[in-house]
């Protein structure tokens, strides 16, 4: 993307499909490592204002350039004594644009403008009171007395000069602090977290009173904005769309035909990974019902040739995420012949979450390399097109909605890229041992349907280990294999929770998969919250 000082808003979306709309106000966020930071740009959305998160260090040019409504400095683990901590840029605060400061961002600016923080003898995580002593602009209307949630050691003693304490906790001094006439804020706390009740009238109140913004943003929104985007990206050149059939590949493709029709043809590659009579439900939605122009690849052996032997998740991830674009090149090769030009562009269903966790954002450490971020060969041929790449998936599904996507599709539970193979774990994913696993997930996702939870789980799935176990059925000595039940809880898949389904359902899992799949024994539960684990095994 140009860096150039004058770039206009339309020359960002030219350049950088992701760049937030053209006529939408921008509250941007710096990250300084918090758990929470996404969060925050989550919630900012939520309140009606499109957000984004940028590393700390990108500098004070960069965020003029994106002429923000707002700046917000995120939490953080360092402390702000520390030798290595992140620093604030002091050119941000002579942007003209009110700051808001969260936890680490909170004492970065009070330590920057001349206030006192120090190291507390005693840490303050989690619940807090919070005692509102002067509400000022940024707390005004809010009850004197309220819960909040901390997460800190370092502590303000007193605000800068000229700035006013607004409130404090038991272990916290100063938990927030404004200067009116500055355009500074900051809290102590997390108003992005629901432990926080009160958190989202704080970011209204700074979003709408002190920022000034109209709130005018929605998913849905962007869906004439990323269609204009697409055009000018594309031209009238050829598209190229890999379809699995998930929400994610869905609503790229719809919006991208709905931009360009017929210059893009959906490739559906069946690759032997997929759930039950899942690729007989993609070819009748999107050929019949849609009319997308659609190519269907029955790939299987060629895939579980890529598996044969691979036993690291890793490894896995990356052969299929090879092959798909193998499989890719060599459906675009055969359009030459019907235009005299190949397709020079590749339609990917990439998220924002699929970019911070494959260590895209922000310098993280890679939780995983994603099949559709981290597994895309050096040699690549195409042009990415990514209309996803700014959104979460709850606003995926919004957008899907406003495309007028079926409902079964919209909700689709999150599958990965590379599929069912990264669900056989520790061994190899042979066509014996996912055929074993697809039968356990389909009578799971039936049972959960059947019960009415499917809409209110985030992922419900099953996880076929490399372990054999004893069993008795029928009066006779079995050596079988072990289903994992994993069913979680969650908003945007950065955190979750596991699911609490009723015993007598998972009763009725258990024994069905027991009955009815000859080569399964014993059925498991997974009660891992994220963190510390992850939603998949691998």
């Amino acid at each position: 993307m140009s860096t150039t000082d004058d770039l206009t808003r339309a020359d960002a979306a030219a350049a950088d499909p992701a760049a937030p709309p053209q006529a939408a106000e921008e509250v941007v966020v710096l990250d300084y490592g918090g758990q929470y930071s996404q969060l925050i740009a989550r919630r900012v959305r939520e309140c009606g204002v499109f957000s984004e998160l940028l590393p700390h260090h990108v500098g004070a040019a960069e965020v003029a350039r994106r002429r923000p409504r707002g700046l917000i400095l995120s939490g953080g683990p360092a402390s702000v004594y520390a030798p290595d901590a992140p620093r604030l840029d002091p050119a941000l605060l002579d942007l003209g644009i009110p700051v808001l400061g969260i936890c680490y961002g909170m004492q970065l600016l009070t330590r920057e403008l001349g206030g006192e923080v120090q190291g507390a003898e005693v840490g303050e995580f989690g619940r807090s009171q919070l005692t509102v002593k002067e509400p000022g602009r940024l707390l005004a209307g809010l009850p004197a007395e309220q819960t909040c949630w901390m997460s800190h050691r370092d502590t303000v003693f007193a605000p800068p000069p000229g700035f006013t304490a607004l409130a404090s906790s038991s272990e916290s001094p100063v938990a927030a602090l404004e200067s009116v006439e500055r355009g500074i804020y900051g809290i102590q706390f997390h108003p992005e977290v629901v432990h926080t009740p009160y958190g989202q009238d704080i970011l209204t109140r700074f979003l709408e009173d002190v920022c000034g913004c109209e709130r005018t943003w929605s998913a849905g929104s962007v869906i004439e904005d990323q269609i204009a985007r697409i055009r000018t990206q594309v031209g009238d050149g050829r598209v190229i769309c890999g379809l699995s059939g998930g929400v994610d590949s869905s609503v790229a493709a719809l919006l991208v035909h709905r931009a360009i029709g017929d210059q893009l043809t959906c490739v559906f590659v069946d690759h032997g990974l997929m759930r039950k009579n899942e690729g007989d439900q993609v070819i009748a939605a999107f050929r019949d019902h849609f009319k997308v122009p659609l190519v269907a690849v029955d790939a299987e052996d060629r895939f579980l040739t890529k598996l044969k032997g691979v036993t690291e998740p890793e490894a896995k991830r990356k052969a299929i995420g090879e092959e798909f674009i193998r499989v890719f090149e060599e459906e675009a090769a055969k359009l030459v012949g019907e235009t005299g030009g190949g397709a020079r562009f590749l339609v990917q269903g990439t998220l924002y979450s699929d970019v911070i966790e494959s260590g895209g954002g922000t310098g993280a450490a890679t939780i995983k390399s994603h099949h559709n971020v981290g597994g895309l060969p050096e040699d690549l041929e195409f042009e990415l097109v990514e209309p996803l790449r700014a959104l979460f998936k709850d606003e995926v599904r919004a957008v899907g909605a406003e495309l007028g996507l079926p409902e079964r599709l919209v909700w689709r539970q999150p599958f990965p890229g590379p599929g069912l193979a990264i669900r056989v774990v520790g061994g190899e994913a042979t066509k014996q041992r996912l055929d074993t696993l697809r039968d356990a997930d389909a009578i799971l996702q039936d049972e959960i349907r059947r019960a009415g939870l499917y809409r209110e789980l985030w992922q419900s799935f099953c996880v076929l280990p490399d372990v054999r176990t004893v069993g008795v059925q029928g009066d006779e000595r079995t050596y079988g294999y072990v289903v994992v039940i994993r069913a979680v809880t969650s908003d945007d898949a950065m955190t979750a929770d596991w699911a609490r389904l009723p015993y007598d359902l998972l009763e009725q899992i258990a024994s069905r998969m027991i009955n009815e799949i000859r080569e399964v024994n014993r059925v498991v539960l997974d009660i891992t919250s994220k963190p510390p684990g992850t939603i998949e095994w691998e």
